[in-house]
């Protein structure tokens, strides 16, 4: 979380988001709520969804939620197929981030993430309640690092995205390290 203008936060996820070029070469986004302090910046490598519709961070259709969203649901079609079919859902792409979104609004987030089978790491803004959710999947197959520095809160897919940030230091703690 940073304070500042939405250009500020942007400019900031985006230059956190850059760091991770070589995850994603396809395409960049970013995405800010300036009176929450809170920005997305995503790198995407286009393999499901090749169009616009896929691009991220996505909105829901609702515009309650918002994600920035990094993996591979591999049930995604069937969560699809049922989200149509009982729940009248529409989809304007194909992504499987998209059926995400849908299948929080739909089911909520703690449904939706017991029935995602697949490797995922995902920052998901709930704009109603005003809270931020850092899922990963039940493996801990996708990286998810998140820290503090300078009295704010960083996430994202590798360390160099937190470093990119500016001021952020990750000493290694040796009695983790033991723990370990």
């Amino acid at each position: 979380r940073m304070r500042g203008n939405a250009e500020g936060l942007k400019a900031a996820a985006g230059a956190m988001a850059a760091a991770l070029t070589h995850r994603g070469p396809d395409a960049s986004g970013t995405w800010a709520e300036p009176s929450a302090g809170l920005a997305f910046g995503h790198r995407r490598l286009s393999v499901i969804d090749l169009t616009e519709e896929g691009a991220q961070p996505m909105t829901s259709a609702d515009g309650r939620w918002v994600i920035a969203y990094n993996g591979e649901i591999h049930n995604h079609l069937r969560l699809r197929e049922e989200l149509e079919e009982s729940i009248r859902s529409r989809f304007h792409g194909r992504s499987d981030t998209e059926v995400i979104l849908e299948a929080v609004r739909q089911w909520g987030l703690l449904k939706t993430v017991r029935r995602l089978v697949g490797m995922f790491a995902f920052a998901l803004w709930d704009g109603k309640e005003r809270k931020l959710f850092l899922v990963r999947d039940h493996l801990g197959i996708k990286p998810l690092y998140y820290g503090t520095s300078g009295g704010r809160f960083l996430f994202g897919s590798e360390l160099k995205a937190l470093r990119a940030a500016g001021e952020f230091a990750n000493p290694v703690d040796r009695n983790a390290l033991a723990l370990f």
